[in-house]
């Protein structure tokens, strides 16, 4: 009998220095492109705000609102698992190991102070710095003007390059440096 290996995904964040630089679009362009290569993608998004994904008055909602530390919401095509934050503060190395471990790539969109590998958004009009200048966590930047850096930096309309770069990076993953902070190899 074969043994199941285990494989950790390799966690990407897509960061920018300001609300509205195309992170979200980004991402959304990157995901049937790396399906395409055969990867399995999962993301992890940061809101800013309070937010409910849940339905005032249905039964997972009255259930939550009861004081269920975790309610799974589920049918055959769809699950969602909402965990009350109890000490009020977001734990996201503990919300990677809820991720399924069929997850080839976890891509984390905001957290930009967060210390995991991370692609920066940069558009002209609408980031007032950049960000790659001051943290080494960022692995690349996408942009729609040329950038004089030293880390890689592509188009941010040539999503085949980004895909390319992040498949690359994801078969390097297991010689990475950022594993080293991580608790046994990996977040």
């Amino acid at each position: 009998m074969k043994q199941k290996v285990i494989k950790s995904p390799c966690i990407i964040g897509v960061c920018a220095a300001n609300s509205g630089s195309g992170k979200t679009t980004l991402i959304e362009k990157l995901i049937p492109q790396l399906i395409k290569k055969g990867l399995v993608v999962s993301v992890i998004k940061h809101a800013h705000h309070k937010f409910d994904i849940d339905t005032p008055g249905k039964d997972s909602f009255r259930i939550r609102e009861a004081g269920a530390t975790q309610t799974l919401i589920f049918n055959d095509h769809r699950s969602a698992l909402i965990t009350e934050c109890l000490e009020d503060k977001f734990n996201i190395d503990q919300a990677i190991t809820q991720i399924s471990s069929d997850t080839d790539i976890i891509l984390i969109e905001g957290l930009k102070t967060m210390n995991y590998p991370k692609i920066e958004v940069h558009r002209k009009e609408t980031s007032n710095k950049i960000l790659c200048e001051k943290d080494s966590n960022i692995i690349a930047i996408v942009s729609d003007i040329l950038l004089d850096i030293k880390i890689p930096s592509f188009d941010l309309n040539d999503i085949s390059s980004i895909v390319d770069f992040i498949v690359q990076y994801r078969n390097s993953y297991d010689d990475d440096p950022f594993l080293e902070n991580c608790p046994e190899g990996r977040p």
